[in-house]
């Protein structure tokens, strides 16, 4: 688990799965588990619940989630936004990390960082267009140059420069 946590930028975070013993037994179980996170050093580990921002809570699921992907069954997994609230290099990070999970499962990512986009296998667009006076959402699958160009638009930017940035954001390592 640290391994991934400091993949994901936290660089000398604890976390710990605590178990409580539950009075009986429920249809969960005689235990209940708390997770109990510091993100920084000298400071006591909390409930995650409480002291986690989004981005930090996203990020730690992932830990989660990728710690345990070798031995979890489930077939799809769908991260909407797990780039909240973090910059471009944590960004990378995480769309690695997603990139991982998927030689073992299904992933889809809803994404506005185009770090997290180029590393994915396939990568499709959400479009909303009206017709006929109502509004409906188009999802679409960009490869090749409308792939780098859907990334300049991500990047926020034209020229030659974000043309050249996207596509080496699309080499695979």
């Amino acid at each position: 688990m640290k391994v991934h946590l400091r993949d994901l930028g936290f660089k000398q975070a604890e976390f710990e799965a605590v178990l409580q013993k539950r009075k009986e037994a429920g249809p969960h179980g005689l235990e209940e588990v708390e997770f109990q996170f510091g993100p920084n050093p000298g400071e006591p580990l909390k409930p995650l619940r409480k002291v986690g921002s989004s981005g930090e809570l996203a990020r730690v699921m992932l830990a989660v989630k990728s710690s345990l992907a070798e031995k979890d069954n489930t077939p799809l997994m769908v991260f909407d936004e797990i780039d909240a609230n973090v910059g471009g290099e944590v960004a990378a990070a995480v769309g690695r990390k997603m990139a991982g999970l998927g030689e073992a499962h299904q992933v889809v990512s809803i994404t506005h960082f185009p770090q997290v986009a180029a590393v994915a296998a396939n990568h499709y667009l959400v479009e909303k267009v009206v017709e006929k006076g109502r509004t409906f959402s188009r999802l679409r699958e960009v490869t090749g140059d409308e792939r780098v160009n859907e990334l300049v638009r991500m990047l926020g930017s034209g020229g030659k420069e974000a043309k050249s940035m996207a596509r080496k954001l699309l080499e695979k390592p």
